[in-house]
């Protein structure tokens, strides 16, 4: 029997640092008797023989199983190391009344505002619309259809506002629903077409917000499952629908790649399949059909009978009982709606996932109520609050371990955990100077060393600080350098980042700060957030004349809310400040997921010569 001298690693029957246990149900461990004798140890899976040698694997030439993903695979229980963060004392102190009391106002008029809109997406299409659908056609709204589907009926909604104040009007929820929910554990992306709001018509939005869908699904590995009731793009915009690279057809290109990616896909089709509506479900896995009410053709009833004259019927001509037995474009017939969505659950169910146990309990709430960051969000700039305030209403425990405390204030970096998820934070603190922004850049790479999770809180400057002498130039520059820096850093580092824009968006800060542009799993603004080049009032030096500036500034108040970003889909939603603390929780098990799937990459047997 060959020894192994990788790491000092033998096979006869003494552990080693790289040792495997035998014992494992998943891996036996042989000697090598016809490879080198450096490569003596093998593994072989329960589930077949599969060879890859052990010192190849701890020297890192074997790319597709690396001795983690073994280890990992094992029985062995892990646990985090204890915290011994230092707690956050921020209570709030007489000195900060004034500013939280006028903050504490405008949240409370912005989440009016808030509410009015959810009640306003709500209704989709209209009380016409929700009878036509109900009642006439025979159908669920979307709304009833998720919580059917989703575990105790919850789901975390992406976008809601998407398609509001839009120049061709309003579109509540860019006519379909996206968001993430549980099935059967296993957290899900949905997109759901929502028939109520012109009968399922794709408008340019529309597209755009499923497309935001798929990225999340393919950014997290996430499952994708599509509700589909559509009736084709709306032809008047077809310009904005059609031909370019991230419209239209994008949605079939980015189903291939998630099927390559080994991202599971499921579509139901609980309604009409028209046109380009019908490639989504004949390019999922695995389909679902409604009887009845689910139908997949490029051209309905009325174009075949002005093509040949024939009258056809719906059904005859597309309907579930054609396409699970006669042309096999769907894997399941459901008799009703009811059945489609338990189907639906059970295949969910057959993935290759081995999800842990959940224990919520033993989490850590904050020291201070959350409900006090409604007077934390500040009401502009000049109403900013020290952000350690924030942060002590957000972690576990209010306990945060601050990195280079001293150095470059106006960036707060740390280290925390929120629902026992370790994580980075990088938070503003003020303007994103010289220092600042060198300490942002070594926190973000020491991050990106450690596979720790980046939460980014942004509330940068209204406006760039102008050059109006020498010394003031060569200040600018060496920012700029340091931010040009921190920029990299943030772009790329490998680790998951989520992004919560508290105050301001503005300039070139907000993308060191992990702006939109710079590709966050998750990005939400509080509700009065403000995202623009520069902030209104600050618009003196872009224009010289008063009248100019007052237009400008009047177009910026506008432009800016957070509730017009929303409608354009430049950000993942509008978040209270007070579900701050539970979305990121989501989140963060969201992008955990990933690492539970246990066929994430093809596996192949080297070839071996004889």
């Amino acid at each position: 029997m060959y020894s192994c001298l990788s790491r000092g690693l033998r096979t006869k029957g003494r552990l080693c640092p790289g040792y495997v246990s035998s014992q494992s149900p998943l891996w036996n461990v042989d000697p090598c008797t016809h490879m080198r004798p450096e490569c003596c140890l093998h593994l072989r899976t329960s589930a077949g023989n599969l060879w890859q040698p052990l010192a190849h694997i701890l020297s890192g030439q074997a790319k597709h199983l690396p001795v983690a993903a073994y280890l990992m695979s094992t029985s062995v229980h892990r646990r985090r190391l204890p915290s011994a963060f230092p707690v956050l004392d921020e209570a709030l102190q007489p000195i900060h009344n004034d500013v939280f009391e006028a903050n504490l106002r405008n949240s409370q008029a912005c989440q009016e505002r808030y509410i009015e809109y959810m009640e306003k997406v709500k209704k989709g299409g209209g009380e016409n619309a929700v009878k036509r659908h109900t009642q006439r056609n025979k159908k669920m709204l979307v709304t009833d259809r998720l919580r059917m589907l989703f575990d105790d009926g919850y789901y975390f909604e992406l976008s809601p506002f998407a398609g509001m104040g839009l120049p061709y009007g309003d579109i509540p929820s860019a006519g379909c629903l996206t968001g993430i929910g549980k099935i059967n554990g296993l957290w899900c992306v949905f997109i759901a077409n929502d028939a109520t709001v012109s009968g399922g018509t794709a408008y340019p939005i529309t597209v755009k917000k499923q497309l935001r869908a798929q990225d999340v699904a393919i950014q997290n590995r996430l499952p994708c499952v599509y509700l589909v009731d559509s009736g084709g793009a709306f032809l008047p915009l077809q310009s904005e629908i059609f031909p370019d690279k991230n419209q239209g057809g994008r949605t079939f290109y980015n189903e291939a790649i998630m099927s390559a990616m080994k991202i599971p896909q499921v579509s139901v089709v609980c309604g009409s399949c028209t046109a380009g509506g019908a490639y989504i479900p004949t390019m999922a896995e695995e389909t679902v059909m409604v009887h009845r009410i689910g139908t997949i053709f490029l051209g309905g009833p009325p174009l075949v009978k002005a093509a040949t004259g024939e009258e056809v019927s719906p059904e005859n001509l597309g309907g579930a009982t054609l396409h699970a037995e006669v042309s096999g474009c769907v894997d399941h017939f459901a008799s009703v709606e009811k059945e489609a969505y338990e189907t639906t659950r059970n295949i969910i169910s057959t993935l290759n996932f081995e999800l842990p146990e959940e224990d919520e309990a033993g989490v850590e709430e904050p020291l201070h109520s959350v409900e006090e960051l409604m007077g934390l969000a500040p009401r502009d700039y000049e109403h900013s609050l020290e952000v350690k305030l924030i942060l002590s209403r957000l972690t576990d425990g209010s306990k945060f371990q601050e990195f280079k405390a001293r150095y470059g204030t106006t960036l707060v970096t740390g280290f925390a955990r929120i629902s026992r998820h370790q994580v980075g934070i990088v938070a503003s603190n003020g303007a994103l100077t010289h220092n600042a922004s060198l300490k942002g850049s070594h926190f973000v790479q020491l991050c990106d060393q450690r596979d720790i999770p980046l939460i980014f809180l942004q509330n940068t400057v209204p406006m760039p600080e102008l050059t109006l002498s020498q010394t003031q130039a060569e200040t600018n520059a060496n920012r700029l350098k340091a931010q040009g820096s921190m920029m990299s850093a943030v772009a790329c580092a490998s680790v998951p980042k989520i992004t919560i824009v508290i105050g301001g968006c503005h300039g070139a800060e907000s993308y060191a700060m992990c702006g939109r542009s710079f590709d966050p799993n998750f990005l939400f603004l509080w509700p009065n957030a403000r995202v623009s080049l520069v902030a209104p009032g600050h618009s003196a030096a872009l224009a010289q004349d008063e009248e100019d500036v007052e237009k400008i500034n009047k177009r910026l108040e506008k432009e800016s809310s957070a509730f017009f970003s929303s409608g354009r889909l430049w950000d993942d939603g509008v978040i209270l400040p007070q579900d701050t603390r539970k979305v990121l929780s989501d989140c963060l098990k969201i992008i955990k997921q990933q690492e539970y799937q246990l066929s994430k990459e093809k596996i192949r047997t080297p070839v071996l010569r004889m």
